[in-house]
């Protein structure tokens, strides 16, 4: 198992290697988003299968929202970050590489994690996905992880605080005001559905 501290995590993210770190749900495998290309690799990720966009707080992710949808995500946000919510927001004009999407879409999350927000908080935004091969079931363990991604360096101390093991929910943004529900999870919303 290749543990690492988080000044050394900093710098192979630096140098594009992505990192396997700890969050609230499950553990993620992150990358700057100018490398986007290794999570695919590595996890053997389709690369039509969106990444997230994991940030430490708030404020980092108001140049990522389209204005039509800014005031609505700045809401839900307030409300449900940090925590286990990852919203899907269209982009702005000049954020739109960071979206695989074909709508310009954007999947962001700010987990309650002291491990996972003090790394964003040095690293800036990471693009992240489950920590495991796409199509095997998620990982909890750091144990576990580097089974199944041996050459990806984990973010210590271990053990990790636990987590809860359940995925985050998933909300999209419709128009003003409306919100749908991609995938439950761990938070509820009153009043947005499936």
């Amino acid at each position: 198992m290749n543990v690492i501290d988080q000044k050394l995590a900093l710098e192979k993210l630096n140098s594009g290697s992505p990192i396997v770190f700890q969050t609230d749900t499950l553990p993620a495998i992150g990358c700057l988003p100018k490398f986007s290309e290794m999570i695919y690799k590595i996890k053997k990720r389709d690369i039509k299968k969106p990444l997230i966009l994991m940030g430490a707080e708030n404020f980092e992710f108001d140049d990522f929202v389209h204005e039509s949808a800014l005031g609505d995500f700045k809401y839900i946000a307030s409300c449900y970050w940090p925590g286990p919510l990852t919203i899907i927001i269209p982009c702005s004009e000049k954020r739109r590489s960071f979206s695989s999407t074909s709508n310009f879409t954007l999947g962001l999350r700010i987990p309650n994690s002291k491990m996972a927000k003090l790394l964003l908080k040095e690293s800036g935004p990471l693009l992240t996905s489950s920590a495991n091969l796409s199509g095997l079931p998620t990982a909890t363990s750091a144990k576990e992880i580097s089974v199944n991604l041996p050459n990806v360096n984990i973010l210590g101390p271990i053990p990790w605080e636990k987590c809860s093991g359940k995925a985050s929910t998933i909300i999209t943004w419709v128009n003003h005001g409306k919100w749908k529900i991609i995938r439950e999870g761990e938070v509820s919303i009153p009043g947005i559905k499936l």
